[in-house]
C-alpha cells in the first residue's frame, strides 16, 4: 500500500477525467439539442424519425472508415512509443491517413449518389434520401478526424482529441438548432435534413481545428533515429494497421448496425404489424417513424452514463498495450480490475434510475412527445451490459485480443435479429420487441467478453465486494428515489420532482458507497483528490488508518 501512497497521480487516470469531462458536456450538448428540435412544432417523433433514421446508416459507412481508428491508431503509436521508436509511430499515422481517408472519400459519393435508391429499395421511406444526401460530404472528414484522435491518444495525449469533439458538438448544437429553426412550416423530413446538414458542417470546421494542431505539435523524432521497423515498406504497415483495425472495425460495424437493424426491421415490421389495423401507406409510414422517434429518445438518453463509461475503455487502449510493450502485466491487470470495477460503479445507479424516473424524465425532456418511457426501462437494463462490455471491449484491445469483441457482438446481433422480427412484429409488443433485443443482444455479448479477457487475465473480482455491495447501494437508492418522486408528486411539477428526486437518489448512493466501504483505500486513491477524500473517511472513522 506504500506504493499507492507514494505514487504520483497516474497519468491513466487524469486521462480519465478529462475523457469524462468532454464526454459529459458532449453529451449535454447532444441532449439539449435533440430535447430542442423534437419539441419544435412539426418536428416531433415523425421529423425524430427520419433524423435517426437516416443518421444511422451514415454511422454505419462512418464505421467503415473511420469509427475503429482512434483505438487502431492509439495502440499502435502507444506500442511504438514505448520503446522509443517515434519514426515508427509517426510511419503508423502517415499510412493509416493516406489510406482511410481515402476509403472515406469513396463512401462519401457513394451515398451522396445511392442516397435515392437506399431510401426507396432498403428503408421503402423515399424522403430520407434528404438527410442522407446532407451528411455524405462529413464521412471523409471524419475519417481524418478519427486518425488524429488516435495519433493523440496514442501519446497519452487526450487533451486535443477532448476538446476537438466537445468544439464538434458545440457546433453540431448551435447549427441543428437554428436549421431547423430555419425549416419550421416544411415538411418534417426537411426539418430533419436541415438538422442534419449541421453534422457535416461541424465536422469541417473541427477538421480544420485539428490540422493545425497537428501542425504544431506533431512526433518530432530525433535527427538521424532510425525505426526498428525500417526495413518494412508501407504495404506491410498497412497490413498491420488492416490486421488489427478490420477486427475493430468489424466490432464497431456490429455494434452499430444494432439502430440500424432497428430501423429497417420496425419499418417492416410495424407495416407488417398494423397492416389490418392502418390501411394507408402514407399513415403506416408515418407510424412507423413514430415508433422509431420514440426508440431513438430512449437510445439519446443511455447515452450519457455510456459516454461517461467509455473513458475508461478509451484510456485502457494506450495505457494497456504500453503495458504489453513492456512486459509489465502487473500494471495492466490492475487498470483493467480497476476500470470493470468502476464501470459497475458508474453504471449501476444510473440504471436504477432511469428505471425509476423514466415517466417523470420524459416529461421533463420531451414535454410535446413525452410517449416511450417504457423503453427507457428496458434499455436500462441493456445499458449495464454495454457500459461493461465497452470496459472490457479496451481491455481485450489492449491485450491484442482484437476478435473477440466482434465475435461476441456478432452472436448477440444475430439473436437480436431474430428477438425484432419475432416481437416487433406482434402489434402488442411494437417497439418494445426492439428494446427487449437489446437487452439479449448485450447480454450474450457481455458473457462472452468477460469469460475470454478472464482466462487471459485474472481480473480477482471479487463477487461480494464489487458486484453485490454497489448493487445494494444502488438499491437501496432506488427505493429512496421512488419515495421521493411518490412525495413530491402531487406538490411540485415534473420537472422539478425529477431534478430533486436525481439529486436526493445521487446523496444516498455516494453516503452508502462509502459507509458500505465498496472502494478500498487503494480505489480511493486511485480517483482526483482521493488521498485527501481517504484521509477525510479515517478522520470521521467510516475507515480505518491502515
Amino acid at each position: 500500500m506504500d506504493k499507492v501512497k507514494n505514487e504520483k497521480k497516474p497519468s491513466f487516470m487524469k486521462n480519465v477525467m478529462i475523457l469524462i469531462s468532454s464526454q459529459i458536456i458532449i453529451k449535454i450538448l447532444g441532449l439539449i439539442y435533440r430535447l430542442v428540435i423534437i419539441n419544435i412544432d412539426g418536428f416531433g417523433d415523425v421529423g425524430n424519425g427520419y433524423y435517426s433514421t437516416g443518421y444511422n446508416l451514415y454511422a454505419l459507412l462512418l464505421t467503415l472508415s473511420s469509427i475503429g481508428l482512434p483505438s487502431v491508431v492509439s495502440k499502435l503509436v502507444s506500442e511504438r512509443l514505448a520503446v522509443e521508436d517515434k519514426v515508427g509511430a509517426q510511419r503508423v499515422f502517415k499510412v493509416a491517413m493516406i489510406f482511410f481517408v481515402s476509403i472515406g472519400i469513396v463512401l462519401s459519393v457513394l451515398l451522396f449518389f445511392g442516397a435515392e435508391f437506399i431510401a426507396n429499395n432498403v428503408y421503402k421511406t423515399p424522403d430520407v434520401k434528404y438527410v442522407l444526401k446532407v451528411l455524405a460530404p462529413a464521412i471523409a472528414f471524419v475519417s481524418a478526424l478519427s486518425i488524429f484522435r488516435g495519433y493523440f491518444m496514442g501519446q497519452n495525449n487526450m487533451k486535443p482529441s477532448s476538446i476537438s469533439q466537445t468544439l464538434e458538438q458545440f457546433l453540431n448544437c448551435v447549427l441543428s438548432i437554428t436549421f431547423v429553426y430555419m425549416a419550421i412550416g416544411k415538411e418534417s423530413y426537411i426539418m430533419a435534413a436541415a438538422g442534419n446538414l449541421s453534422t457535416t458542417l461541424a465536422v469541417i470546421i473541427t477538421f480544420i481545428y485539428f490540422s493545425m494542431y497537428y501542425k504544431a505539435n506533431k512526433i518530432k523524432p530525433e535527427k538521424g533515429q532510425i525505426s526498428k521497423e525500417k526495413s518494412k515498406t508501407n504495404r506491410q504497415i498497412l497490413k498491420i494497421i488492416l490486421t488489427i483495425s478490420i477486427p475493430i472495425t468489424l466490432g464497431s460495424i456490429i455494434s452499430v448496425i444494432n439502430p440500424v437493424l432497428d430501423n429497417t426491421t420496425v419499418t417492416n415490421c410495424i407495416k407488417h404489424a398494423f397492416s389490418n389495423l392502418i390501411t394507408s401507406p402514407e399513415v403506416l409510414q408515418q407510424k412507423a417513424m413514430e415508433l422509431i422517434g420514440m426508440l431513438s429518445k430512449a437510445e439519446t438518453l443511455i447515452g450519457l452514463p455510456l459516454a461517461i463509461n467509455l473513458a475508461f475503455s478509451t484510456a485502457l487502449i494506450p495505457t494497456i498495450s504500453a503495458s504489453m510493450a513492456k512486459k509489465d502485466y502487473t500494471l495492466a491487470e490492475k487498470r483493467i480490475r480497476f476500470s470493470v470495477f468502476a464501470s459497475i460503479i458508474i453504471i449501476i445507479p444510473c440504471a436504477i434510475g432511469y428505471i425509476v424516473l423514466s415517466q417523470n424524465i420524459f416529461r421533463m425532456l420531451y414535454p410535446t412527445a413525452s410517449n416511450g418511457a417504457g423503453i427507457l426501462q428496458i434499455l436500462a437494463i441493456s445499458m449495464m451490459f454495454m457500459a461493461l462490455s465497452q470496459t472490457l471491449n479496451g481491455a481485450l484491445y489492449g491485450i491484442s485480443k482484437v476478435r473477440i469483441p466482434v465475435i461476441a457482438l456478432s452472436v448477440g446481433v444475430f439473436v437480436k435479429l431474430f428477438l425484432n422480427i419475432l416481437l416487433i412484429s406482434n402489434p402488442n409488443i411494437n417497439i418494445y420487441g426492439a428494446a427487449i433485443g437489446s437487452v439479449a443482444c448485450q447480454f450474450i455479448a457481455f458473457v462472452i467478453s468477460f469469460v475470454s479477457l478472464n482466462r487471459s487475465i485474472k481480473l480477482n473480482l471479487q463477487l461480494k465486494q464489487n458486484l453485490v455491495k454497489p448493487l445494494i447501494a444502488g438499491i437501496i437508492m432506488g427505493i429512496g428515489v421512488f419515495a421521493v418522486n411518490i412525495i413530491l408528486n402531487n406538490v411540485v411539477g415534473a420537472a422539478l420532482n425529477c431534478i430533486i428526486s436525481i439529486m436526493v437518489g445521487a446523496l444516498i448512493y455516494i453516503i452508502l458507497i462509502f459507509t458500505l466501504r465498496v472502494l478500498s483505500e487503494e480505489d480511493i486513491r486511485m480517483i482526483p483528490f482521493g488521498s485527501k477524500i481517504y484521509n477525510q473517511l479515517v478522520k470521521y472513522k467510516i475507515y480505518k488508518q491502515n
